[in-house]
């Protein structure tokens, strides 16, 4: 690409911003100042027009309050676009709300995007579609692993393996690099919310008892494990007894919780095996100095990293702040451009 002197003058003022677009949580980072937004991935429109109500946390306080003409909805699901519009609509009050970061006005900003590995080239045109109507100047994708290790400090351009898990709302990446090149990668659509619906339908079947996702959530929060824990724990749960259509309450041990999350636990931690079994040996070598770096809102479940480094014979370690991971790495590409270029992919699959 021929060197612009105009781009090149924008960039020394424009506002650099990189951005997660989580299935659960939306984290911006903006370049100098850090992670200056994280807010759920949620929208409350009107029910006729389609039109954007509330947008963020205030929007996901409505969950399942909402009156009949209101709809609260997440425009993503699986970490890609699935309400275009929405998504729009969502990243434009974002990127806007970054910008009053700033003191004085400023040019359009760039804008980086984090993605699924996993996702279609039109799953990547849409992201790409979306940022720059949400008023990007220039919008630039990288695959959520990628960002995720470089948020994490991982040497991923050096010689020598880093290995990366990171478990979102909607998508859990696994990545293993070696000389800023991915050198196996998986990408699957078991994550948070898989992980909250396997508790609901715990709840649902040993206790014939409804619960919603946000019942869920929290108690996945609250007392959710991969691995038992010292101490076992007991949280009432409230929803609606199926048989006799009324309120009840019920009180659930850590330990349930646990068995009903073991079948995610369990295809994450199989995806991570099937990686790993198809790495040379030397780089396999490499990881069991290093270990493996975990990332994301999700790799906090408790135990969740003890249960890793039991079943695959390494250290499994938790990154800084695991839930900025992806948002931090998307913010360090613009720092130099030109050399992060590698990392970046094209919305439709053309050289960046």
């Amino acid at each position: 690409m021929a060197f612009n002197p105009l781009n090149w003058l924008l960039g020394l003022f424009s506002l650099d911003i990189g951005i997660d677009l989580g299935t659960a949580n939306t984290l911006v980072h903006v370049r100098g100042k850090g992670i200056v937004l994280n807010e759920p991935s949620w929208v409350a429109i009107e029910k006729r027009s389609k039109r954007p109500l509330f947008i963020g946390a205030e929007a996901k306080e409505m969950v399942g309050r909402t009156p009949a003409n209101v709809i609260a909805l997440r425009p993503l699901r699986n970490g890609v676009i699935s309400e275009f519009d929405i998504t729009e609509a969502m990243l434009e009050y974002f990127i806007g709300k970054a910008h009053e970061q700033s003191i004085a006005p400023v040019p359009r900003p760039r804008v980086v995007v984090g993605i699924p590995s996993g996702a279609t080239e039109v799953e990547r045109r849409a992201v790409y579609d979306a940022t720059m109507a949400a008023g990007a100047r220039e919008t630039y994708l990288i695959e959520e692993p990628t960002a995720a290790a470089l948020g994490a400090g991982l040497p991923i351009g050096e010689l020598g393996g880093s290995m990366i898990v990171d478990i979102g709302g909607g998508t859990s990446e696994v990545a293993v690099f070696s000389l800023g090149g991915i050198v196996a990668s998986r990408s699957l659509r078991v994550a948070g919310d898989e992980m909250d619906q396997d508790i609901v339908a715990y709840v649902r079947n040993k206790h014939n008892l409804l619960i919603g996702e946000r019942m869920a959530e929290r108690v996945k929060i609250s007392m959710g494990s991969a691995s038992p824990i010292k101490d076992e724990q007991t949280m009432t749960v409230r929803g609606r007894n199926l048989v006799s259509r009324l309120p009840e309450a019920v009180e659930l041990s850590s330990i349930e919780i646990r068995e009903a999350l073991s079948g995610s636990v369990k295809v994450i931690l199989d995806t991570l095996k099937d990686a790993i079994d198809g790495i040379p040996p030397e780089i396999i070598a490499d990881l069991m100095e290093v270990g493996v770096c975990m990332a994301g809102g999700g790799s906090q479940l408790k135990g969740l990293d003890i249960r890793l480094s039991e079943e695959l014979n390494m250290r499994v370690w938790l990154a800084e702040d695991p839930m900025s991971c992806v948002a931090r790495g998307a913010g360090l590409i613009l720092e130099n451009l030109e050399i992060n270029r590698p990392f970046l992919v094209s919305p439709d699959r053309a050289p960046i």
